[in-house]
């Protein structure tokens, strides 16, 4: 008798585990949504311009009438995707709500959907024909010119923040020199400063070595700039994976370089592809310097692209302004989407044995 009542006791305390689990689950899958829902409706905004407005302007009611349509979608997937373990439901789940939101926006706004203001995308000289004729004598670039140099400033600079600073941060973590600690207080002094106040100066250096209108200028300055925190960031990932690793693959046979390739590179990955993340979209995202390193029109990147697309003197035309913006966005959308998995299982240090 006393037994089963234990029993049904704990079983009593375990539905209600359960169930106080399950509420305070959906209370923060409730406050997550209601803080993301303004963050994540003027990217859907932009996207729905780019594909509704026209030369007349954009209506507000087609804006509300989508984004009810395709917010709650996303926020449905979000649902899916943590109630589903198996892969094949997940893409299951997200082909149904796809073609829901498609077959929804068909019956909600499906009048106004075009694709008129992609059309830079196949016109070369689309820019020049906005700005009319103050942009006479084929200054603009076609689109995809300024994205290929993007794609080689943001992927070149990338590749130079990570091999630097993944061996300057092994470098500081594993070895004693003089002027270790004043090199990572220079290194956090570099940090005090915005970039932006040396504008002037960089100009001067990158002009007196030669540089000045080329590619080459504006990737070795955002390389720099980033340098000292990405460094950071790689000695903390090699300081936390213990030296016995590293020295027991020594011990059995592996040479210095084969043990930091093979057993420590392994170890810091999460670090590696959160920096190389971060530096690809600073690259791509950067205007500044790509700006202040060029006189005239030597190279077009994105950023310089739009700008100028938003600043037509003869009226915006905000649809073209936002398919432009949305072909901007995807690049990082896409490099984020593929590392999230990485980036949202970062650890470090590693297992001994």
């Amino acid at each position: 008798m006393a037994v089963a009542k234990t029993q049904a006791d704990w079983e009593l305390l375990a539905r209600r585990s359960r169930r106080d689990r399950r509420i305070k689950h959906g209370l923060l899958i409730a406050f997550l949504t209601l803080v993301t829902i303004p963050v994540i409706v003027p990217f859907f905004w932009v996207f729905v311009i780019s594909i509704s407005a026209r030369t007349g302007g954009v209506e507000s009611d087609v804006l509300w009438r989508a984004c009810a349509i395709l917010v709650p979608a996303v926020f449905a997937y979000g649902v899916a995707h943590t109630a589903f373990r198996s892969v094949r439901q997940r893409i299951y789940a997200a082909v149904i709500l796809v073609l829901l939101a498609v077959v929804g926006l068909a019956i909600t706004v499906g009048d106004d959907l075009h694709l008129y203001n992609y059309r830079f995308m196949v016109n070369p000289n689309l820019v020049e024909e906005l700005r009319g004729a103050a942009t006479a004598g084929g200054q603009f670039p076609w689109v995809w010119v300024a994205f290929v140099n993007s794609l080689i400033v943001a992927a070149t600079s990338m590749a130079l923040k990570v091999t630097v600073a993944t061996l300057a941060g092994y470098y500081l973590s594993r070895f004693a020199f003089r002027g270790r600690s004043q090199f990572l207080q220079g290194l956090l002094i570099l940090e005090v400063f915005h970039p932006w106040m040396l504008t002037i100066p960089i100009f001067l250096v990158i002009f007196w070595i030669g540089l000045l209108n080329t590619l080459a200028g504006p990737i070795l300055v955002l390389t720099a700039i980033d340098l000292p925190f990405f460094i950071f960031i790689m000695k903390g990932f090699f300081d936390a994976v213990p030296w016995d690793i590293e020295m027991s693959a020594m011990t059995d046979g592996a040479s210095r370089r084969q043990a930091f390739r093979m057993v420590v590179l392994p170890q810091v990955r999460g670090g590696i592809i959160a920096i190389a993340v971060l530096g690809f979209i600073k690259g791509w995202e950067e205007y500044v310097f790509v700006t202040a390193l060029r006189t005239g029109n030597s190279y077009w990147v994105m950023s310089t692209y739009l700008y100028y697309v938003a600043e037509d003197v003869m009226g915006v035309d905000y649809g073209v302004v936002a398919a432009v913006s949305v072909i901007y966005i995807i690049p990082s959308l896409a490099l984020y989407l593929f590392c999230q998995k990485f980036l949202t299982q970062l650890t470090l240090g590693g297992v001994k044995g």
